[in-house]
């Protein structure tokens, strides 16, 4: 039976602050997470999923041509345009992905005072791309929605992922992946480490040492990590759980000397 002195004693406990990105990182103050800059929480409410309306202009693109994608994030019950809070020094961070898995960009559409947003671009070939929508909605938690649009007829067939893990150069870094476990799991716990070549010059990007993106061959799952620790040393170490057997294309994105480098993994995953 709890006591009338335990029980006060519980509700008078100080509230423990946690970040909403990740919850591992916890603190007695109202202060900011040391590995993505986050305002730390004392109350995360249940996560509700919002939604997410595009549209295309003009509604069929041509590859190759300039097209626009409007998105309106609305609130799931009252379906007003959703009010959000900077996360990694951006309102809303979109990627996409092309189906083959060969085009990949992070970007950050323009909000408009209707509080809709406006991407610009062109898409570079013909085919299925997964537009993954990351965002922190005020008095929820963060989102990542992802969508899919086709763009033209594809007029070959995908050609499938073969596994890559060799040393990835790009514009001013070339990127070594090792893992633990050497041969990873689904459902377990990978660390991936990404060392650098120079070493030197490494900056934040996005308020972070580093950003990864893994996406599963199907383009069913994927995962949005930021380092493990805040202090990049000679490695970077990233974590994550693989959620299903199968080849996953992972990028990451560092920043070195002003110039942000992205480079691709083709990690073949087990399973357990």
């Amino acid at each position: 039976m709890l006591s009338l002195t335990a029980g006060l004693a519980f509700a008078q406990a100080p509230p423990v602050f946690v970040c909403p990105m990740d919850p591992n990182v916890r603190s007695s103050k109202p202060e900011r997470c040391p590995k993505c800059g986050m305002k730390l929480v004392a109350d995360i409410p249940e996560p509700v999923e919002y939604r997410v309306e595009l549209a295309l202009s003009p509604r069929a693109p041509t590859p190759g041509d300039p097209a626009t994608i409007t998105f309106h994030l609305l609130e799931p019950s009252s379906g007003k345009p959703a009010r959000l809070q900077v996360i990694h020094e951006k309102l809303f961070h979109l990627f996409l992905i092309s189906e083959d898995l060969g085009y990949f960009a992070h970007e950050h559409p323009e909000l408009r005072p209707d509080r809709s947003f406006v991407f610009r671009t062109v898409f570079p070939h013909a085919g299925l791309y997964r537009v993954l929508c990351d965002f922190y909605p005020e008095g929820a938690t963060p989102q990542m929605i992802a969508k899919t649009i086709i763009i033209g007829r594809r007029s070959k067939p995908v050609t499938p992922l073969e596994p890559d893990v060799r040393p990835q150069c790009s514009r001013n870094l070339t990127v070594s992946l090792a893992m633990q476990p050497e041969k990873p799991l689904a459902g377990t716990k990978t660390m991936l480490f990404f060392s650098m070549d120079p070493s030197d010059g490494l900056e934040p990007y996005l308020g972070a040492w580093g950003h990864m993106l893994a996406a599963s061959a199907d383009l069913i799952d994927m995962i949005h990590v930021h380092p493990a620790w805040e202090d990049p040393g000679p490695k970077l170490q990233f974590n994550v759980i693989f959620p299903r057997p199968g080849l996953y294309r992972v990028w990451v994105q560092l920043q070195r000397k002003g110039e942000v480098n992205t480079v691709a993994f083709n990690v073949p995953v087990a399973a357990l």
